[in-house]
């Protein structure tokens, strides 16, 4: 593996799918604004944002996307290829940016929509003003010195029972995911989101997802960067928010009130709250 940041996050997707089209793009708010746009986790759509997004319409261009094969994208235009590593996901932010030609971008990705916000703003810094990590992990396994907080085991596990069914994986994964078990509705909402993903997408990206290890590009990001990490959270726990805080220079960590990986559902009034503090 080389210690250099990406490169080349520019090759066309397969087909001449328009981008807006492929990534399912909405945009709201005036155009002459600066630009806030809201990137996905694993297995969700940009609906995961709805509580959250909307609420800086009236002070920014509100722009939402679904990752290729998830929500409503155009699936036809899933490259196994191409997205066999994160680096596919990012060249399709930075198709976004450039096809809306967007600067000053404050870039607010949850789970590994972080990471892929991360790549984009190391290709191109100077289209990104901010990055906002909401439940990020560079690398889900744990290392030497490292806590990422699973074993290969466990995640070749998760990965074998996703292979099988991927519909009955989320309905048993999402009450974990989510916690928040006093509103059983969140967990139902998240197993629907993540089944509704085509069934090979959601195999690959899992594992493209979960055996990635993004820990050698955080040096190289030099855009202004917020960490928001949640009290409770299976998937990222809170020694990779420490550790994403001490190898990103100048980043800021939160640790929030909100427990679960998707606060941005079970918590959305505390998530606006420290995205307008970091605007």
């Amino acid at each position: 593996m080389t210690d250099t940041a990406p490169t080349g996050l520019t090759a066309p997707s397969a087909g001449a799918v328009d981008v807006l089209v492929r990534n399912c793009v909405t945009v709201a708010g005036d155009p002459s604004l600066p630009p806030i746009i809201f990137g996905p986790g694993y297995g969700t759509s940009q609906n995961m944002w709805r509580l959250v997004a909307p609420q800086f319409v009236d002070a920014r261009r509100v722009v939402m996307f679904d990752h290729v094969g998830s929500g409503d994208s155009d699936v036809s235009a899933y490259d196994r290829r191409k997205y066999d590593t994160l680096r596919g996901y990012a060249a399709d932010l930075l198709e976004i940016v450039r096809s809306l030609d967007l600067h000053d971008v404050v870039f607010v990705g949850h789970s590994v929509s972080a990471m892929i916000g991360a790549l984009a703003a190391i290709e191109e810094p100077e289209r990104f003003a901010k990055l906002i990590m909401l439940s990020p992990s560079p690398r889900y396994l744990n290392d030497d010195g490292y806590v990422g907080g699973f074993e290969r085991a466990d995640v070749d596990a998760l990965l074998d029972a996703l292979e099988v069914d991927h519909v009955s994986w989320a309905a048993q994964m999402a009450p974990a995911l989510m916690q928040n078990a006093e509103r059983p509705e969140l967990a139902v909402e998240l197993a629907e989101s993540m089944a509704r993903t085509t069934t090979k997408v959601a195999q690959h990206f899992a594992r493209v997802t979960f055996l990635s290890d993004m820990r050698r590009y955080l040096k190289h990001i030099s855009t202004p960067t917020l960490i928001l990490q949640t009290s409770d959270d299976l998937i990222a726990p809170l020694e990779v928010g420490e550790y994403l805080h001490e190898h990103i220079a100048g980043s800021e960590l939160v640790v929030l009130g909100a427990a679960g990986h998707y606060a941005h559902l079970s918590d959305p009034a505390e998530i606006e709250q420290q995205i307008r503090r970091c605007l």
